[in-house]
């Protein structure tokens, strides 16, 4: 038997959440070099998988397949396409810089607080987290992939409400009532969307007989499978509901601000990072593979949505005062482009909604962690409470304004190449929703130049003018991330060879092409 590579890259991080939260309360040093340890033996194993992954091969590779409840037709099977395995690098790389990041985020607060923040337990439940990621993007059974869509919910609902942000205007019990407050509403937003594609699960087992997208696959293709019209659209409206939650999707996207506002800055980015992308990657592996003509039926109504969330978002974002809220508003608006690319049905759209999903984890960690470190040292999230860093911290101050430009996709950074190829993507078929789109970049250019303007130029603050600049530990954080940027922004082939394959097998899947060019290229 060959050694299960993929089930190692989720079971390593799973035990050493279960290792680090053992280590006794009293080394909390040692918990966070342990937790460090294990999420770079992960990444290790991610580059495994990388490099052994053939994009020219079948479609879902390094599979493996037992029999698990067989009653029920549920076997334990996994396998990675193109999409599954940019993504599971993508996680496999952002939680080491994470915990990194969060090193000093869940120590003991001060002597005499009434709260005690546990170490251990922090680090363990970032680790649980990325094990249940990693395991949703390699499950290949249907019903697998919903027990760890829905058990992420778990441990993030202990991140956001029990290791909130410090820099809380208010009391202590008014910063508990708030990080309550997005807690439950985090839960309570996903846990219906799960419990509605729960519904849609069972449907399609009473439909399909057993929960393999392989087998389900292989049955439309020779014809045993017939699903009537209305059932398929049922079925992938039960599974886009809870796929939009977690997106998030314009109108199902509140939870997000208050969840990122009330989380400690790498708790955010694992938020809207790493586990947000397991509902966009999910559209295009379930909704689109599983109801190809029940996909193409919602298209308008999706684009639309999709629409809506890249302009509102990015008007609300221009509004915002707290720094966490407008980059959580700015995700909300990406999130708008990545959809809508998946939805253009066409290759462009989607490989740029798959390199959207990569680009945007990388920027928006450079920026939200930058944004940690500035917010730990002035204590405040406000806006107006900062103003001349670049003066006094001119290290931040630059790494944060390449983190804002990538987030409004100025060219030559990663975000832009994948923006444009989901705007081209979408013009060719939606031409006027290709347009209207095109009104997101030009609002994420105002809301990221005035965060910038506001905080880092003019006169400096007396409250700021004592702030100390990047620590070494925050430079191994911000350097890497910064110089992806650069990178992909300038040679995106290496993702772009990978999951292109992938792309034309979905665009096969719902049976759609790309159209035809309006004037032919002169001979």
């Amino acid at each position: 038997m060959s050694f299960p590579l993929l089930t190692a890259t989720a079971v390593l991080p799973a035990v050493g959440a279960l290792a680090t939260a053992a280590v006794p309360a009293a080394q909390r040093t040692a918990a966070k070099w342990l937790a460090l340890l294990v999420s770079l033996g992960t990444l290790v194993l991610a580059i495994v998988v990388l490099v052994r992954f053939d994009p020219g091969g079948a479609r879902y590779q390094l599979t493996e397949s037992h029999a698990w409840i067989s009653d029920f037709g549920v076997r334990y099977e996994l396998g990675v396409d193109g999409i599954a395995v940019a993504l599971l690098a993508l996680t496999a790389l952002l939680i080491p810089f994470i915990i990194l990041a969060g090193w000093h985020d869940a120590d003991p607060l001060e002597t005499g607080s009434k709260r005690w923040r546990p170490t251990q337990g922090f680090f363990a439940l970032i680790l649980a987290v990325e094990a249940m990621v990693i395991i949703s993007f390699e499950a290949t059974d249907v019903f697998l992939f919903y027990i760890f869509f829905e058990a992420m919910l778990i441990p993030m609902y202990f991140l956001i409400g029990g290791f909130g942000d410090r820099a809380h205007a208010g009391s202590d019990e008014n910063a508990a009532a708030q990080r309550s407050y997005a807690a439950v509403k985090f839960l309570l937003y996903n846990l219906v969307g799960g419990l509605i594609m729960l519904a849609a699960v069972i449907g399609l087992y009473v439909v399909a007989g057993n929960f393999s997208l392989a087998e389900i696959a292989q049955a439309r293709a020779n014809g045993s499978l017939h699903m009537a019209t209305s059932t398929e659209r049922w079925l992938f409206l039960g599974f886009f509901f809870a796929f939009a939650v977690k997106a998030p999707l314009w109108p199902l996207h509140t939870w997000l601000p208050n969840a990122m506002q009330e989380s400690t800055a790498p708790v955010a980015v694992l938020i809207t990072a790493v586990v947000d992308k397991v509902g966009t990657f999910a559209m295009l592996r379930f909704c689109l593979q599983l109801f190809p003509e029940a996909s193409k039926w919602a298209t308008p109504a999706i684009l639309v949505l999709a629409v809506i969330s890249i302009i509102y978002g990015a008007l609300l974002a221009v509004g915002q005062r707290d720094i966490k809220r407008l980059v959580a508003y700015a995700s909300i608006s990406h999130f708008g482009f990545i959809i809508l690319g998946i939805f253009a049905m066409t290759s462009q759209g989607q490989s740029g909604a798959t390199l959207y999903m990569v680009n945007h984890g990388i920027s928006t960690a450079a920026l939200m962690l930058v944004a940690g470190f500035l917010i730990s040292r002035r204590g405040s999230r406000l806006i107006a409470d900062y103003g001349g860093v670049q003066k006094v911290a001119p290290v931040l101050a630059g790494t944060f304004l390449i983190g804002g430009l990538a987030t409004l996709s100025l060219p030559g950074l990663a975000p832009f190449v994948s923006e444009f190829l989901v705007l081209v993507g979408t013009f060719t078929r939606y031409p006027a929703i290709g347009i209207i789109a095109t009104f997101g970049i030009v609002l994420a250019a105002l809301y990221t130049l005035v965060l910038y303007q506001r905080t880092m130029t003019g006169p400096v603050k007396p409250e700021v003018s004592a702030m100390s600049d990047l620590r070494a530990r925050e430079l191994v954080v911000v350097t890497p991330l910064i110089v992806l940027l650069i990178f992909l922004g300038v040679y995106p082939k290496p993702v772009t060879d990978i999951v292109n394959p992938a792309v034309k097998q979905t665009m096969s899947d719902v049976h759609k092409t790309d159209p035809k060019p309006a004037v032919e290229a002169a001979k």
